[in-house]
């Protein structure tokens, strides 16, 4: 087999030969990929300093705004949704429905099902978060006009597998951009 040497930072990708490395842009986008970490290190990082506060994680961010956004949510959605494991949930949920920010109801047709709903206080920290968050955005998109914004969306739904949508994905993907529900 041949030594093959790849200059630093080079945007070279090595085909394999495969056919899924055929379909593949022969260029590697390091600028995109960085800026991708970059700008969710930074999207996250306003919303960590709060949840800090709190004695919260990522995931107890997560589990609040997908329960205060779908009201109802099963803890079995949940799951396929955040795509960790039932003990890492079971801790998180613990702690945020021992502190009050979120309610547990069994489901009318099956009281088996354990539906999720934020309280008032799970709704004022989502509310906090969720302005910081918008707020990036905002700036971030200043000196875009609709069809930039909109290019923007569909770059990022583009990202998403769509292959395995779960019941929220769904959706999302079903609505004008989950620009409702204040």
């Amino acid at each position: 087999m041949t030594d093959i040497n790849i200059p630093a930072r080079t945007a070279v990708m090595v085909a394999s030969g495969s056919e899924a490395a055929g379909a593949r842009s022969s260029r590697t986008r390091w600028d995109i990929i960085e800026l991708l970490f970059f700008a969710y290190r930074d999207f996250v990082g306003d919303p960590d300093h709060v949840l800090e506060e709190f004695g919260f994680g990522r995931a107890h961010h997560r589990v609040m705004h997908f329960v205060y956004r779908y009201p109802g949510l099963t803890v079995a959605d949940l799951l396929d949704v955040l795509r960790i494991t039932k003990q890492s949930l079971g801790r998180v949920l613990k702690q945020l429905l021992d502190e009050g920010y979120i309610v547990q109801k069994a489901g009318d047709a099956d009281r088996r099902q354990r539906l999720l709903f934020a309280t008032a206080k799970g709704e004022a920290l989502v509310a906090k978060l969720a302005g910081l968050q918008t707020d990036r955005i905002v700036r971030a998109l200043q000196g875009f006009d609709a069809s930039g914004a909109e290019a923007v969306r569909k770059f990022l739904l583009g990202m998403i597998d769509h292959d395995d949508p779960d019941k929220v994905l769904e959706a999302i993907l079903q609505t004008d951009g989950g620009m409702v529900k204040a």
